[in-house]
């Protein structure tokens, strides 16, 4: 059985508003981070042993494109936020990457993105290196729909 195991990854974020609906908000929120003619699939949480963070780059439209996807939707006034925190595990053995979204702000978002990076380093045993992070905030605008979103896209495989 062959399985994809990514070796590369990079990390983007978008957010953005429409006057027609928060579909319409998340697919421009998609090209303002660069993955809106990607076929998106969700996946869990884990960096393979050996990836490597890259800068972004262009996909082929149309590709399955597998990433850890968070995302926010909000209409008139609402304060929103999408975002992921991830890292490296201590030991070298691959890392984690945790997404979260709420009503409020960044500041509260990244509190709870941390606080799901210090859970997973317990009920693992093991150590964290620098959690990095990347969150986008917005305050929609009155009669207008808003989106937020943040992902670790995998970008190559072995």
């Amino acid at each position: 059985m062959a399985c994809l195991v990514p070796k590369e990854f990079f990390i983007t974020s978008g957010y953005a508003i429409s006057p027609v609906s928060d579909l319409n908000a998340f697919d421009l929120a998609l090209l303002n981070a660069q993955i809106c003619e990607q076929n998106l699939v969700a996946v869990s949480s884990v960096i393979p042993d050996g990836a490597v963070e890259v800068e972004i780059k262009p996909l082929p439209m149309g590709a399955v494109t597998f990433c850890v996807l968070s995302q926010m939707r909000g209409y008139s006034g609402e304060n929103i936020a999408a975002g992921i925190a991830y890292t490296y595990r201590k030991d070298g053995h691959g890392g984690y990457v945790a997404e979260g979204h709420l009503h409020g702000n960044a500041a509260d978002l990244k509190y709870e993105l941390e606080r799901k990076m210090k859970e997973m380093s317990r009920i693992r045993g093991v150590e964290f290196g620098e959690i990095k992070f990347r969150i986008e905030e917005l305050s929609v605008p009155q009669g207008r729909y808003g989106c937020c979103i943040s992902a670790l896209v995998f970008s190559d495989f072995r």
